[in-house]
């Protein structure tokens, strides 16, 4: 009857399978909510203009030094935000991978195998 499925023991294989598969699932769910909560800082033109962001990469603060709110630097200005913004999705991205090797080497992953597969 189970004679595809490599007999009996194939079954209690497959149910340990499963319950790996489903322990890897839980711990990936808690690690996107531990980055969900967690937050990174970027930076550009020597900390003048700071973003805020989630280690998932959601930006949510931005903070720009007013002494360089001045109409004629406008242009350098929105350079700024935009590199602190780069900077802070590299440092959540950073963060992500970290997180993501630390859970890979805690299931007995090789290193450098890619969660999830």
């Amino acid at each position: 009857m189970f004679k595809g499925l490599g007999g009996l023991g194939g079954l209690g294989d497959m149910a340990k399978m499963m319950k790996a598969a489903q322990e890897m699932q839980g711990k990936l769910a808690e690690m996107q909510e531990e980055l969900a909560n967690r937050t990174v800082t970027g930076e550009a033109g020597a900390g003048l203009v700071k973003v805020t962001a989630t280690a998932k990469g959601e930006v949510k603060a931005l903070d720009i030094d007013p002494s360089i709110l001045v109409a004629s630097e406008k242009e350098v200005v929105e350079d700024l935000i935009l590199a602190a913004i780069r900077d802070a999705q590299t440092r959540a991205q950073d963060a992500q991978q970290r997180e993501t090797e630390k859970m890979a080497e805690s299931l007995g992953l090789p290193p450098g195998m890619k969660l999830p597969f």
